[in-house]
């Protein structure tokens, strides 16, 4: 049952894939099974962070392997919340997908490599190897180009063109990190690299090898000053593309770097200190580039960047308070920054723009979906009693616990700076009246599913905030578990490490 349970992230999203391909001439057919497989992922996700939450690690070798020769998987209590959330979203994605996919070609690629997306992602999530890590890279990337350029366009296609040139040379770094690595340790697996690194007598070569292997993660969690890539091309997508690059591909990037680093550094040092100033740059940079945007999804674009400064602040902190807010605030983003992408979607489609100067009318025509717009708004600035509020307190606290004033401040700076962002979509696309007058609003129809999803994703985000006592405390053990991972190291303690 556990072994089943271990694969069964992978093999979920999997087997829908090739069971849409079979049936890919009929697009209600590939719809049912592509939603029915979000469900179960969701589903398996939910009994994994129940059983995580019960201080259950499920960790096997895949093949009857033993480590580190066999192909290792682990799930833990982040490997469990980051599977579910991601099933989540990607579920929302789907009924927003399904609301639009009109044109049966687009709508049924859109369908399989979602699927695809979700393979790779899952498998990133769980697998305790550098090689098969870069694999299910590849697997997401080659995904997520086809969802990029989804549905044509030159606009989509130049952006489309950016986002695999940065990625491919980040995954050529890595390729190239990956190989130096081994042949400087002769291991890929991550429980024996971290016996290695944690005995203090790695091998000449191997340190210089897994910094340049972070540089690589840094570019795809889009930090500074390697973020350029994301906001050039996040807007050009599709909405329901956009909305899940956004919640969850910088996240995987994220993941990789918080697994890594507690792995490998579990003590404060050279990493943590380059990450403390890279996250601080990254937050002001990100909030900044926001404030000087005219279009919705750019300014979210750009927003992205800067939260993700938050979770590496955490990182680099190293505390277990300043790791559980890492976690707490990987969790809160995924939910708020896709439902922003999503809802930012729908207000573009009503106004028939998505720049500022063309918007308004909103709030009097569809009060809904601007109190739909306003939670999660709030909840990405950090006013309480939202989920944001509780990630950045955390964050905050710690960075104060560990005497890191500067970072504090410009945490708390970038806070307001966000709000101000919000305020002005806020007052440009729902308070101000439509510059061609209300007729100009477009009606839309047959997005039930989608109103449903954005719903769901907005009382997620209250329910957090009113109730972020049980999520606080398993971010905090989740953080225990990344501070002592023992089913990445078991296997090699005995084998003279320590």
């Amino acid at each position: 049952m556990n072994h089943a349970l271990l694969v069964a992230p992978i093999l979920v999203p999997l087997c829908s894939l090739l069971l849409a391909i079979i049936l890919r001439r009929h697009l209600l057919a590939v719809r049912v099974l592509s939603l029915s497989g979000a469900a179960l992922l969701l589903a398996v996700g939910l009994v994994l962070v129940w059983q995580a939450a019960q201080g259950v690690v499920l960790s096997g070798q895949v093949g009857s392997w033993q480590a580190p020769f066999g192909i290792s998987l682990v799930i833990d209590r982040l490997s469990a919340v980051m599977i579910a959330i991601s099933a989540l979203v990607a579920l929302v994605t789907l009924l927003y997908g399904v609301a639009k996919d009109s044109d049966s070609k687009v709508g049924r690629d859109f369908h399989l490599f979602i699927q695809g997306l979700l393979t790779g992602i899952c498998g990133a999530f769980i697998t305790a190897d550098i090689f098969n890590l870069y694999v299910w890279f590849e697997v997401l990337l080659i995904a997520s180009f086809a969802l990029m350029a989804l549905g044509g366009g030159s606009r989509r296609l130049a952006g489309s063109m950016t986002y695999v040139a940065l990625n491919l040379f980040a995954t050529l770094i890595f390729l190239l990190a990956a190989g130096l690595v081994y042949g400087a340790s002769g291991t890929l697996n991550m429980g024996e690299l971290a016996v290695i690194m944690r005995s203090g007598e790695a091998p000449a070569g191997v340190t210089p090898a897994l910094l340049l292997m972070l540089l690589s993660f840094a570019i795809k969690a889009a930090l500074f000053p390697v973020f350029g890539w994301l906001p050039a091309t996040y807007h050009v997508a599709l909405t329901a593309v956009s909305a899940m690059f956004a919640g969850l591909l910088t996240k995987v990037g994220v993941y990789a770097l918080i697994r890594l680093v507690t792995l490998l550094w579990p003590d404060y040092g050279l990493p943590h200190q380059l990450l403390l100033w890279v996250a601080c740059a990254t937050m002001l940079v990100g909030v900044l580039g926001a404030a000087a945007q005219t279009e919705v999804r750019r300014i979210l674009s750009f927003h992205i960047v800067s939260q993700v400064g938050y979770m590496i602040l955490g990182l680099a902190l190293a505390t277990p308070l300043a790791l559980a807010g890492a976690v707490f605030y990987l969790i809160h983003h995924i939910v708020v920054k896709a439902n922003l992408f999503f809802i930012g979607g729908v207000a573009a489609r009503i106004c028939g723009s998505e720049r500022l100067a063309d918007m308004g009318g909103l709030y009097r025509r569809m009060p809904w979906l601007a109190l739909l717009f306003a939670i999660p708004a709030l909840s990405l600035a950090g006013i309480p009693p939202l989920s944001g509020f509780w990630a950045k307190f955390l964050l905050v606290k710690a960075s104060l616990d560990a005497a890191a004033w500067w970072a504090a401040g410009i945490a708390l700076l970038t806070g307001v700076f966000t709000l101000l962002s919000m305020n002005k979509i806020w007052n440009e696309a729902f308070l101000k009246p439509h510059p061609q007058g209300e007729e100009a609003l477009q009606p839309i129809s047959g997005m039930r599913a989608a109103w449903l999803g954005m719903s769901a994703l907005a009382l997620m985000t209250v329910l957090i905030g009113l109730g972020a006592g049980p999520l606080i405390d398993y971010a905090v053990a989740a953080a225990a578990q990344l501070a002592d991972p023992q089913a990445y190291l078991q296997p090699f303690i005995g084998a003279g490490g320590n």
